[in-house]
């Protein structure tokens, strides 16, 4: 069983921007969002994912992730997942043992960025740098599959 330890922050301010080691530029769709479970596809430019993940709000959710063919993705993206899709830039940003992914959202979520973290355990002690705002991981705005729902720009100004 696959199971994930994550935790959410907004950021406190632009000083990760200089310890970015890689981006990656991702396109992801959802087939399902469901009160259980959610089932997407993501796509970068040379790979692509389907993910079936626990609808569980917190830190801990069963994850399933499997590659598949990128033109696959591709005809799913465009004939089959709810739009408007997600589309963001992740930055991978290392700090002490952990690298953080920090999502720069696109299009209709212009303007949202949200700091990621993956823990091996739920009690998992990680350094927060001082770019770090405040912990989101039990707002359901940021998570994704909420994101195609209700996205950044209805809710920013409010």
């Amino acid at each position: 069983m696959a199971k994930e330890i994550e935790h959410k922050f907004l950021l406190a301010n632009e000083n990760w921007r200089k310890s970015i080691k890689k981006s990656v530029k991702y396109k992801q769709g959802y087939l399902s969002s469901q009160p259980t479970s959610s089932i997407r596809i993501r796509l970068s430019d040379t790979q692509a994912w389907i993910n079936i993940k626990s609808a569980t709000i917190g830190t801990e959710r069963l994850e399933f992730e499997y590659e598949i063919p990128v033109n696959d993705a591709e005809e799913i993206i465009i004939s089959l997942c709810n739009k408007p899709l997600i589309e963001k830039i992740r930055h991978f940003v290392n700090n002490g043992k952990h690298i953080w992914e920090i999502d720069e959202f696109e299009g209709d979520n212009e303007g949202l960025i949200v700091a990621e973290i993956e823990l091996s355990t739920a009690g998992e002690v990680f350094a927060k740098p001082e770019w770090l705002g405040q912990e989101v991981t039990r707002d359901l705005r940021y998570y994704n599959n909420n994101l195609v729902i209700n996205p950044y720009k209805k809710w920013r100004n409010k």
